[in-house]
């Protein structure tokens, strides 16, 4: 139960979703004329990439677990009023534990827009409160293959590895979690946990 409700708090994390700050284009940019200042990331895959440099660099938990919100924050948006509101329609599902009902919306989520990972992450995360462990490896390997850097999924894939008994397998999706976000606390844990359980059984 633990582990299942640790799956959803992460999740959860991806539920705020803040609003994209655009420039005016009529208005010259303040670091125009600052050789030192770096242009601002425009796009959500230029901001998404500093933000992972950023979130590897930073060695203060605190920091890093709010770049990681940031992350969230990018990841939530569809670019579809029809797709957010899917979305918020399953997150309220899942809490009040109707998973076939959120399962209806994220299939609907996933079908209408294919090449959004969160949508495959959510219904990873609702077949993983299900205990369908296959179908969510499935939607975690659409969701790692639209954003390799998904944290959140690889996560999810380490849990159900050791759930199922599969150590060895657990602790490397544990690892690839902590290159990514090195400052996660419960990946960390997680890795010296597994680390010392395979070290007495001889592995």
């Amino acid at each position: 139960m633990r582990i299942r409700l640790a799956f959803l708090a992460t999740l959860c994390l991806s539920g705020a979703v803040l609003p994209s700050a655009l420039l005016p284009v009529t208005v010259l940019p303040a670091w125009a004329d600052d050789p030192v200042a770096p242009p601002v990331a425009t796009t959500s895959q230029a901001r998404l990439d500093q933000l992972f440099t950023d979130l590897k660099r930073e060695r203060n938990e605190k920091a890093a677990t709010r770049i990681a919100q940031r992350i969230w924050s990018e990841w939530a948006q569809s670019g579809s009023a029809s797709i957010d509101l899917m979305m918020q329609w399953s997150q309220k599902a899942m809490e009040n534990q109707k998973y076939d009902v959120a399962l209806d919306f994220l299939d609907q989520v996933v079908t209408l827009q294919p090449t959004y990972a969160e949508g495959w992450n959510r219904r990873a995360t609702v077949h993983f409160m299900m205990k369908n462990y296959g179908k969510s490896m499935s939607d975690i390997d659409h969701t790692l293959h639209l954003e390799p850097r998904h944290f959140g999924a690889l996560s999810g894939l380490a849990q159900i590895m050791a759930e199922t008994g599969h150590k060895q397998s657990a602790l490397e999706a544990w690892q690839k979690v902590l290159a990514i976000y090195p400052m996660m606390r419960s990946a960390q844990d997680q890795v010296s946990t597994l680390s010392e359980e395979l070290a007495g059984e001889g592995i």
